[in-house]
Order: structure tokens, then sequence, then C-alpha cells
């Protein structure tokens, strides 16, 4: 992909080192290995009769979940590698040029926090697509239906890792990609909670020659940006608003729509955003936090949380950051890689005049004026580019 630096908001950020958002046995590499099975660049192709033996016969007891494509089994391969089939749905609006194209695109992605493709399958008019199985269910599940609650330190490695994933596909695929549908159900989480995203069904190519992609709206109710609900119009910055409201969730621990709560407060967007000015200006959390982490978090990563929060959530697309400029500030929040185990507030790092800009940035993009435009990036003087993400 091309330098970024020439756009006017790639300057804001310096260049860091590409040290991985969790230190721990796996920070040699960002990418996923190339395994038994096929992981280069050549994918397998199964046979449907394979994936019907692997799945139990696409058995109810094996269907992992439904998404808008069709649904998802857990199958185990000869080899004992188990898997993620998905069989999409006849008609589902994929023909075969739209499903070899998916395919040929997936193929190119290698990443640690997005979900690998094993294989695929074309047999009469049966498609589908095979993806390396992640073994921990997703952050939705974690966050609204397990009985377990997630810790503060662990929802901030989830927001990192996940905002990684993203960022790659944003800035360094080759043509970029557009996810179309990020939620916390589709940020499959590993044994260790590291993140991955998955479902690039729904994805597109964004091609270099084009600002927008305007197409008919897929994607899912409370997640959609406001203006690619109403017009159609898709760019990253679509993606950056869903991811925006993943935040919150990780935030406040509620659902994006949730019509259990008063008339007016079902969206999750609509609810924070007044907390979330408040939040910013007064440093009190309580309306927004989680109940859930009774109180058990840092007051600074929280800060920085919310303010990323509401950048991304901005209605108008051009006030919001890149993926990559979130990336950056959710770096921030890794006390165990940016400070060797202190605590926030403790680290030359942290206290850095770098950061309290970035602070300052995520503010006004957040709560600034109604005039802001990107060209306020112009203003520094790195030229930076989020490499090897």
């Amino acid at each position: 992909m091309s330098s970024s630096s020439s756009r006017p908001d790639a300057a804001f950020f310096r260049t860091q080192s590409s040290a991985p958002i969790v230190s721990g046995k796996r920070s040699g590499s960002y990418f996923s290995q190339s395994q038994s099975g096929g992981l280069g660049n050549s994918r397998p192709l199964f046979s449907y009769e394979e994936l019907v033996k692997a799945t139990n016969g696409f058995s109810q007891e094996n269907l992992l979940g439904e998404g808008g494509f069709g649904c998802v089994y857990k199958g185990v391969l000869p080899d004992g590698r188990v898997v993620a089939v998905k069989q999409l749905k006849i008609g589902g609006g994929q023909g075969d040029r739209e499903f070899k194209a998916e395919v040929e695109t997936l193929s190119r992605i290698h990443h640690r926090h997005l979900v690998s493709i094993v294989g695929h399958c074309i047999s009469d008019d049966r498609r589908l697509l095979i993806y390396d199985y992640v073994s921990n269910n997703d952050l939705y599940f974690h966050l609204h239906a397990s009985k377990e609650v997630l810790d503060w330190a662990t929802r901030v490695r989830i927001a990192a890792g996940a905002a990684r994933g993203l960022a790659y596909l944003h800035e360094d695929c080759h043509p970029r990609i557009i996810h179309r549908d990020i939620k916390s159900s589709n940020i499959l989480l590993e044994d260790n909670f590291d993140a991955r995203v998955s479902d690039f069904g729904l994805a597109r190519l964004a091609l270099d020659c084009n600002t927008h992609i305007t197409t008919r709206v897929m994607g899912t109710f409370g997640y959609l940006a406001p203006e690619y609900a109403s017009s159609g119009k898709l760019t990253e910055k679509s993606d950056v608003y869903s991811f925006g409201v993943v935040l919150l969730e990780l935030i406040t621990g509620r659902k994006p729509v949730d019509t259990s709560q008063p008339l007016g407060e079902e969206s999750l967007v609509e609810w924070a955003r007044p907390l979330i000015s408040h939040a910013v200006e007064t440093e009190e959390f309580d309306s927004l936090e989680d109940p859930k982490l009774g109180g058990n978090y840092v007051g600074s990563e929280m800060f920085r949380m919310i303010e990323a929060a509401g950048a991304c959530v901005r209605h108008s697309a051009a006030k919001r950051p890149r993926m990559g400029q979130v990336v950056r500030a959710l770096e921030s929040l890794s006390a165990e890689d940016l400070t060797n185990g202190m605590r926030l507030g403790e680290s030359e790092v942290f206290d850095s005049a770098q950061q309290s800009a970035e602070i300052r940035l995520f503010r006004r993009m957040a709560f600034g004026s109604q005039n802001y435009s990107t060209d306020f990036f112009t203003h520094s003087s790195h030229n930076s580019r989020d490499q090897n993400v």
C-alpha cells in the first residue's frame, strides 16, 4: 500500500515500534502462522462430502451461530484440526464471482488479530468458507451473556487487539478492506482473550482510486454509521463508528440497542453522548462505567477509552479518527507494554508531550467545534504510518 503520509490525517502520530499490544510468548509475530492443511497463498478446495463428515452432517449440535450470509458450524478435519465452516445461504446475495473474490481477498490476510481462512468449497449451488476455529466464544457473549465478568484489564486487551486487526484491514491490505459489520459478536476471543476480528462475508474491497463505495446497506442495527445507514455511502470511517460502539459496550456493559431501557435511551450511542461529555469534563465515570466492574478500573485508562469512543462515534465521518490513530490511543492504555509493569501516570512515556497531544486531539475530535476538520492533523510536524500492525 502506498504511504499514507500524503493524507491530512496521517501526520499526527509519531512512528512507534511495532511492539505487540500485550506482551507474551506470542509477541514475535502479528501474523497467523501457516499450518498443515494449507495456509499459504493458495487455499485448499474442500469437497462438500469432506465438510459434511467434518461437521457431523451440519448437525444442530455443531452449529456455532448464524450470520447475515449463513450458518457457521464447528468441524474437525481428518488431521484433527478444528475449524469453523461457514455455509452460505442459497440466494443470500453472493454469487460465484463474489464468492471467489472473497476467497481471493481472504487468502491474502494474515494477522494475529484476524480470523484466518483455511479453505473453501464450491459444490453445485453450495458455497462454503472454512476458517480457523477460535475457541473462547465472542465479545458479545462475554459482555452480555456470560456469568463471568470481564475485568478491566481484559477489556483493554480486547479493545487494543481488535483495533489492530481492523487497522490492518484499512491501512495495510492491498487494496484496502472495509469490514462493514464490526460488532461485538464478530470479535472472537482466544482462551487468553486475544481478540480476533471475524466474518468477512460482508467485506468489500475499497479500491485505491475511490474514496467511498455506494451500495446497498449491510450491517447490524445499532452499529451502523449514520451516513452509511441513510445513504449507503461506505468508507473506512463507517467501520470506525461501529468500533466506537464496541468501545462503548466495553465501557458500559450495555448492548448497542436495548429495548428494556427507558424510552429515548434504547440506543447506546444516543444515551452515552451527553454522559461522555460530562465524564471528560469532570473525570467522573459513575454514569458510564459498567456496574459489573464494581469500580475496579484505572481511572486514566477509563478516561482515555471514553475519549476514544467519543471520537469514533462522531456524527460526521470526516471528524472521526482513522483506525491507525485509534490503535495509537489504545496502545497507551497497555501499561504492560508501555511502562514495563508500572501504573499509568508513573511512566515517562505516558506523561510525554506526545501523549498529552493525543489526549487533546481526541477531546477536540469528540467534543470540539462542529467546524473541526481533519486539517487539524496538519498542525503536527510528524509524518508516520501505522506499520506492521
